[in-house]
């Protein structure tokens, strides 16, 4: 498996955040931002950076510390996606994937910031966000959303409706439901393969 990194990287405007990385073996297909879920970098994360680079994604998750603002997610994310870019991954090769309040994190980012593609796997709150709907009818980057049915998070009525808001922007998305998964996709292992397999797929189909 592919090892993860830690450093504290510095711009030089003075912008600063702790990093945790992993680098593909052979050739880098792209840049993937990973927004962790609400304990922050676990050793879960850490397999899942090492994961994407096994694919052949360059992988980097910025430290978000607390329970953080819409601004705060935003922020975060343009110094990983700084620190991609210094590594040489071009801007239309370079994405987004959140689990938990990172899968809310990233859609977050979908509406903000106009990348390659974005995934959001389940999805927590983000403190003083506007609604998810809201959110979703602002998208400016192609977005999968995959949520579990038997998560606490987010009901099946609820779902529809973002994927309904979804629909209507100007960019590909797509919204799956797993009725035996939670926001976490540990209550059904056939959920988290197939979801696992969806993800590599957008990005495979968006990042070219």
């Amino acid at each position: 498996m592919t090892e993860t990194h830690t450093e504290h990287y510095r711009r030089d405007d003075g912008r600063a955040i702790e990093l945790t990385s992993a680098e593909p073996d052979n050739v880098v297909r792209g840049g993937l931002v990973v927004l962790h879920e609400v304990g922050g970098v676990t050793d879960g994360v850490r397999l899942l950076i090492s994961s994407l680079a096994a694919e052949g994604w360059l992988a980097v998750a910025p430290h978000i510390e607390g329970d953080p603002s819409a601004d705060g997610v935003l922020a975060a994310t343009d110094i990983a996606l700084a620190w991609l870019v210094d590594r040489g991954v071009q801007a239309d090769l370079l994405g987004v994937v959140g689990f938990d309040m990172g899968g809310t994190a990233a859609l977050l980012v979908a509406a903000n910031r106009k990348l390659g593609a974005a995934v959001s796997v389940g999805g927590q709150g983000v403190a003083e966000k506007p609604g998810l709907v809201e959110i979703a009818r602002e998208l400016v980057s192609p977005w999968l959303g995959l949520y579990g049915d038997a998560g606490d998070e987010l009901s099946a009525a609820e779902v529809e409706k973002l994927r309904e808001a979804a629909a209507g922007s100007r960019v590909a998305t797509n919204v799956v439901r797993y009725a035996g998964a939670n926001h976490r996709f540990d209550a059904d292992p056939g959920a988290a393969v197939e979801a696992w397999q969806r993800t590599l797929s957008w990005f495979d189909a968006h990042l070219r």
